[in-house]
């Protein structure tokens, strides 16, 4: 009779690093957690701008010193590895929280925000089966309804699921639609429209969208109605609420109004503008949301977040039924009979991190009343910035903002120098400004998410633009 395999004991000679969880987990952190802090004051006040002077090659040789061997046969034990690589990554950063970093829908998180982020981390919940995360499955049902009753508040069962951001949220909402009316949906969207809805018809096997013109920024509803008119069978109406380039608002009753003429679906891409639905003066701006089949969210723009902090609501939880599935480690049938929660359905991911406690932590924290005084406290800045633009004869400002967003460039500049200036700014690491094509010219594109930018940041962006006197990039 032969014996079984005798398992050696664990070695005690060498103990495992600490985990980030449990009753021990707190103690292990903190002065991890003192590290990272002087690490990333360290490294920003290094840099000293909103991004790393040099460009790529000296960004990329910097850190390939720090980092020399990627994976040694000797650890340096952690509080080196933090330092230098959270110092590195620091001095490195393009710095969304410093005033001249303003060139795309990239926010600088809120303290409560990251602080929670890293509660969701220690803990570690796993989205996919309520075992994994009894407390967290509870908290995202919870705080996804109430989102959701927000853009659709006469809805008989607003619901939503959280994403990792706009992208996904548009690609769910083609997949839903092609799951209610066939493979032969047709999406129609303007030509101002998020690059990703037609990235997603391609994914889903759906035909290429037809493109509406937008000649000022937002659908035309002219030529919307002509090829509502024109096309046959079923059809998915894609609008905006915030465009990227211009932060433009379609005109949403209008063409709710379209669709339910001509029996079209229709989805909105509110990623950008649709937390004005907390500010009290600009929540009109939104009228017609709650009439869309399915509305984009994404609270790491106008929310403050930490990515990722995506959403896609709807207006009742049936129409997310697309996304039931099973597997029978995760919600066999007699588990979900005898009342565990199905988390399946909430995505078509299966890991998934809580992003919905930072939210949450946010919207207890600040309430309606806060999150809309940074809405518009960021608005009000994009108006205040058009302005100064307005008011100076070397400039020219493409539009009023809707949003948070100013286009401007110099009077008379040719395009390539608007985008050789750009990448100067950007080399020489003095400012980060974004870039966006309109009325057949190249502007910079300033998107203001930074609540605590001044008037003086705003006209020290002008300068360095080299369009005003005083300039310190010539």
């Amino acid at each position: 009779m032969s014996s079984s395999p005798r398992t050696a004991p664990p070695s005690t000679q060498w103990s495992p690093p600490p985990l980030a969880g449990g009753p021990e987990g707190a103690d292990a952190l903190r002065p991890l957690l003192d590290t990272v802090l002087d690490a990333l004051r360290d490294g920003a006040t290094t840099r000293g701008g909103p991004v790393p002077a040099g460009g790529p090659r000296e960004t990329t040789a910097r850190l390939r010193d720090t980092l020399a061997d990627v994976l040694p046969d000797r650890g340096t034990g952690a509080e080196e590895a933090l330092r230098a690589l959270v110092t590195a990554l620091a001095h490195g950063a393009a710095d969304p929280a410093h005033p001249h970093c303003a060139a795309h829908l990239h926010t600088p998180p809120l303290a409560l925000a990251a602080a929670a982020d890293l509660a969701a981390s220690a803990l570690n919940p796993s989205l996919d089966s309520w075992d994994q995360a009894p407390a967290a499955s509870a908290l995202e049902t919870l705080v996804t309804r109430a989102l959701a009753t927000e853009t659709h508040p006469a809805g008989p069962a607003p619901d939503a699921v959280v994403t990792t951001g706009g992208t996904e949220s548009n690609q769910l909402a083609l997949l839903l639609a092609r799951e209610d009316h066939g493979p032969t949906l047709q999406t129609v969207c303007g030509a101002n429209a998020h690059h990703s809805l037609h990235r997603a018809a391609w994914l889903l096997g759906l035909p290429e969208p037809v493109t509406v013109p937008a000649p000022d920024g937002t659908i035309d509803l002219t030529a919307l109605a002509a090829v509502l008119t024109d096309l046959r069978g079923p059809l998915l109406v894609t609008a905006t609420a915030g465009t990227t380039d211009t932060g433009n608002i379609d005109p949403l009753p209008e063409i709710a109004d379209l669709c339910d003429r001509h029996g079209a679906t229709l989805h909105i891409d509110a990623a950008y503008g649709g937390p004005l639905l907390f500010s009290h003066t600009r929540r009109h701006l939104l009228t017609g949301l709650d009439r869309a089949d399915t509305v984009t969210l994404d609270l790491h723009k106008l929310g403050w977040q930490p990515v990722a902090a995506g959403l896609l609501a709807v207006p009742d939880t049936n129409r997310l039924r697309a996304l039931h599935h099973t597997a029978p480690y995760l919600n066999p049938d007699d588990d979900t009979r005898a009342g565990l929660p199905d988390l399946l359905g909430r995505s078509p991911r299966t890991s998934r991190r809580p992003d919905i406690l930072k939210i949450a932590v946010t919207l207890r924290a600040l309430g309606r009343t806060g999150l809309g005084r940074l809405v518009d406290r960021v608005c009000d800045t994009a108006q205040h910035l058009a302005d100064l633009v307005d008011t100076d004869p070397r400039l020219d400002l493409y539009a009023r903002p809707t949003l948070s967003t100013v286009l401007f460039r110099p009077a008379g500049a040719p395009d390539h120098t608007v985008a050789e200036t750009r990448r100067d700014l950007l080399t020489r690491g003095h400012a980060v400004l974004g870039r966006a094509r309109a009325g057949g010219r190249l502007w910079f594109k300033a998107t203001l998410l930074n609540p605590h930018t001044t008037p003086d940041d705003l006209r020290e962006l002008l300068a360095l633009t080299a369009l005003v006197e005083g300039s310190t990039t010539r």
